[in-house]
This record gives C-alpha cells, sequence and structure tokens, in this order.
C-alpha cells in the first residue's frame, strides 16, 4: 500500500486517461485510443453487445481501422460512481455518458455502465478487465427475461 495522496494523484491520472480514452474510441480516433490504452496480456472484455467474453486484444492496424470505421463522430464524459484503490489494483465503477455514430446507425446516446480492474505494472498501470452493457435506464422484468433468453 501507498500514501493516500499517491493513491489519490495515481487515481486522478487513471480517469483522466479513462475519459480520454472513452471519448478517442467513440470519435473513431483508434490511433490516439490506441496511444493511450495500456492493456495487460490477460486483458479480458465483456463487451456491451454481449456474447462471450474475450481474451486479449488485436490491435493490429486492420483491426483499428475497422473500428475506426464502426465508431465515429462522438464523445462522452465519465462519471464516477466508486473507485477502489489497494497497492497493485484499480477498480473504476462508472456510467460512460456518451454519444455517437456507431455501425452506420445516426449519432444517439450510447451511454454505459462499466466496471474496469487496472493493475499495476511497474510505474504504470495495465487494463486487464472491462465489463460494459448499455442498462444505463431500468428496464422491466420481461426486456430482462427476453435478453436473457438471446431474444
Amino acid at each position: 500500500m501507498y500514501a493516500s495522496s499517491e493513491a489519490d494523484s495515481t487515481l486522478a491520472k487513471i480517469i483522466r486517461r479513462t475519459e480520454e480514452q472513452a471519448e478517442s474510441f467513440m470519435a473513431g480516433d483508434m490511433t490516439r485510443w490506441a496511444a493511450l490504452i495500456k492493456l495487460s496480456d490477460d486483458f479480458t472484455l465483456m463487451q456491451p453487445f454481449g456474447g462471450p467474453t474475450s481474451h486479449g486484444f488485436d490491435d493490429s492496424p486492420k483491426h483499428l481501422a475497422e473500428l475506426a470505421a464502426y465508431f465515429r463522430n462522438g464523445g462522452g464524459k465519465l462519471e464516477v460512481i466508486q473507485s477502489y484503490v489497494t497497492g497493485d489494483m484499480i477498480v473504476l465503477v462508472m456510467v460512460e455518458r456518451q454519444h455517437g455514430k456507431v455501425g452506420g446507425l445516426p449519432d444517439q446516446e450510447w451511454s454505459l455502465r462499466v466496471t474496469q480492474v487496472y493493475r499495476r505494472d511497474g510505474s504504470d498501470w495495465r487494463l486487464v478487465h472491462r465489463h460494459a452493457d448499455p442498462l444505463t435506464k431500468k428496464i422491466s422484468l420481461e426486456k430482462a427475461a427476453a435478453l436473457a433468453r438471446g431474444e
């Protein structure tokens, strides 16, 4: 564990970097996003579109270009709900209040509930896990059940 002021400073830097990453991603600026993001080798992702958890990340120029074409002209801000800091781990529980053009759809709200876990790697921090879902607004039991059934 380290001193509280150091923990506060580290947390503030991680939050700023996380917000810049989210803004870059929704804008389709994958060059900037890739420069900001520091993923661990054992990174896991639970995507907001559902499906199985992915392991690792394809940061090839081809894949980044595909992402840049899919996410465009967006932006947003973080609403940090809770954070947890230990000597080697930071957890952020937040809402990414964002908008953008996704997959050819018109610009619209794309806010997500997100949990991100960072692990210390030397003097830096790597993102080891991200879980995101679009359920920022309450849904009915029936809609939740339909989603659980894959409908």
